[in-house]
This record gives structure tokens, sequence and C-alpha cells, in this order.
């Protein structure tokens, strides 16, 4: 290969890594005004400092609120097309250090059933909520497989990156 084409591959490199960067800027940017203008700062503030283990262990209401208030970009996307989490199931994990965390399987209702973006979103769910260090694992209900043909079905399960049980 010679020094001109390396230098232009270079060059396409950091062109599509700027590009990346501006996009994530921006996609970022455009969701917290789209979830600022639906719902009262203070509110998201007080529901990301709930304990999830806490809300989850006295069966609270604001469960979903409180995992929703940890989500990025995903949910302006989200709710934006009038869909919602759902807990299936979960329970309490006890690790070495006696550190206790959550392992939930989720769904999605609404508008978010057997669209065409759900790898992207579920994904998106999947690594928001593990951010938080009360969660230990995210899986998704199986039953949701169903909304997709055979196609899509084993495009999610082979490239979506997440796991269903």
């Amino acid at each position: 290969m010679n020094r001109r084409h390396e230098s232009e591959e270079e060059t396409s490199d950091g062109l599509e890594d700027r590009y990346r960067s501006q996009i994530e800027e921006i996609i970022h940017s455009e969701s917290k005004r789209v979830i600022n203008e639906k719902y009262d700062p203070n509110e998201i503030s007080r529901l990301s400092s709930l304990s999830l283990l806490k809300l989850f262990e006295s069966e609270d209401l604001d469960l979903i609120p409180a995992l929703m208030s940890r989500l990025g970009p995903v949910r302006a996307a989200l709710e934006s097309h009038g869909g919602g989490l759902l807990v299936s199931r979960g329970e309490i994990k006890v690790g070495k250090n006696k550190q206790r965390r959550l392992a939930l399987v989720v769904g999605l209702d609404g508008a978010c059933i057997s669209c065409g973006a759900a790898p992207g979103t579920l994904k998106g769910i999947q690594d928001d909520l593990l951010a938080d260090e009360e969660i230990y694992s995210v899986r998704f209900d199986s039953s949701m497989l169903e909304w997709f043909d055979e196609i899509q079905q084993d495009f999610i399960l082979k490239f979506g990156g997440v796991t269903f049980v």
C-alpha cells in the first residue's frame, strides 16, 4: 500500500469518527431537549436518585419511571413512538461482596411492538440500565419474539446483542 492510499484511509477514518461524534452529540442533546419538554427535570432527578432495589422490593409503582429516568437517548425514541418498559420479572442477586443487585427481565409495550428499530432500542435500553450500579443484568422477555417474523427473529437473535429468556 502506498503512502497516499494510507493517508486517504486515515483521513477517511478520522472523518468518520468526527462525523459519528457530531451525530452522537446531536442525538444526545435533541433527546435531552425532548425529555425535558415532556417531563419536569426535578422529577427526573428525583426518580434517578431512587433506589431501584428498594422500589423493586416494595413493588413501588415508581419502579418503571425510575428505570425510564436512567435511559439515555433511547428514552426519547421509545416515548416519542408511544412505547414504554415493562418489568416481566426480576430477582435480587447477592454477590460475593454481599452487594445486592437486580437481575431484570423486561419487555416493551405500546408502539414499540414489532418496530423495525427494536434491535437498536433493546440494545440501548440494556446498555443504559446496565450502567446503573444496582443492575446486575437486563434480559428481555422471550414473548417479545412473537412480534417478529422468522427473518426478524433470526436477525435480532444473531445481531441484537441482547438475551431473551
